[in-house]
């Protein structure tokens, strides 16, 4: 009984499977960044590693797997500044379109998150 080709393909695509799965690099979860200072730090400190891989010339070897690893720790460190980028974004917003209206409550209420936000940041950022 001859198989079809597809169900040819399908067969060994299932028995290879294992294989190529065997050969990825394994997965990390990364260091968090729970805070924004933490997230200013990660980003600073794994900059600085990833940089120093790649200034040794043509990534090989085991520098893949070391900069896939590094890349979930900016990956995390970036998403919490992004997080924070956004809520300042949004608060910025409400004070421009209260500001629209002459709303001044709106912006009395919405002006302090802002500035607390946007020094946070700035310091966060500067150390």
């Amino acid at each position: 009984m001859k198989m079809p080709f597809a169900l040819t393909l399908a067969a060994l695509a299932l028995t290879a499977a294992p294989a190529i799965a065997d050969d990825r690099p394994e997965h990390y979860k990364g260091e968090p960044s729970a805070t924004l200072e933490a997230a200013f730090a990660n980003l600073a400190d794994y900059n600085t590693r990833l940089r120093n891989i790649l200034d040794k010339g043509e990534v090989q070897g085991d520098a893949f797997n070391e900069i896939h690893r590094l890349t979930y720790t900016l990956e995390n460190a970036l998403e919490r500044i992004e997080d924070e980028l956004e809520a300042l974004e949004d608060d910025l917003e409400e004070i421009h379109q209260a500001s629209e209206k002459g709303d001044s409550e709106r912006v009395g209420k919405y002006a302090p998150r802002y500035f607390e936000r946007a020094d946070r940041l700035l310091n966060a950022a500067e150390n």
